[in-house]
């Protein structure tokens, strides 16, 4: 009786044990559906931890943040805020190349390529997941390295360089054009990477 009444009175989600999978698998799917049903922009970490009836304190144990987070419900393999991070610490002069480099590193594994063909279709075939993962990329990625230069137009350079690396990732990874696919890293970023650097960092300097 004594064991029941304990069971009783603790909270709902308080007594599990930092590293338990059970804790870890409700605060993903309460993140899924609170990204669906709200966007990215809009989901804070508290909110998540309530839709999971856990402690906030638990959520921040498992993920280092939102982005993590998010990226976790995508089976993304990597902490992008991490990758945006060292990306920006190679500095502007190679900005471009490094955009290029950092994407190609992560997503060109084969069992990732097969993760990014199904966040793809995914996105093309939901309005909600478009959603998410526009807002998603708008400020946690390419909106925080477009706005690292400090130059105007921000979202706009953002949404160009993401057309550029999306676009190419598309190609070669889903719909698998040869020579995309047959290409090597060291040429795509060589060739990619002055583009993106138009977008990001040297646009501003053309004139119209």
């Amino acid at each position: 009786m004594t064991s029941q009444s304990a069971g009783a009175a603790s909270p709902k989600g308080r007594g599990r044990r930092p590293g338990g999978v059970d804790t870890r698998a409700a605060i993903l799917e309460a993140a899924r559906k609170s990204f669906a049903a709200k966007g990215y922009d809009k989901v804070s970490m508290r909110g998540i931890a309530r839709e999971a009836g856990v402690d906030p304190s638990l959520v921040h144990h498992y993920f280092e943040g939102k982005a993590a987070l998010f990226a976790q419900t995508l089976d993304v393999p990597v902490d992008p805020g991490a990758v945006v991070d060292a990306v920006l610490a190679q500095g502007r002069d190679r900005l471009g190349w490094s955009v290029a480099e950092s994407f190609l590193r992560v997503w060109d594994a084969p069992e990732r390529r097969q993760s990014f063909a199904a966040l793809v279709r995914s996105a093309m075939t939901s309005d909600e997941s478009a959603r998410v993962l526009r807002e998603f990329l708008a400020r946690e990625v390419f909106g925080r390295i477009a706005a690292s230069t400090g130059g105007p137009d921000a979202a706009l350079r953002a949404s160009l360089a993401a057309s550029q690396v999306l676009g190419m990732a598309v190609l070669r990874y889903v719909v698998k054009v040869p020579a995309l696919v047959e290409a090597s890293n060291a040429d795509i970023v060589e060739r990619l990477g002055p583009v993106l650097q138009l977008h990001l960092v040297d646009g501003r300097r053309v004139e119209a």
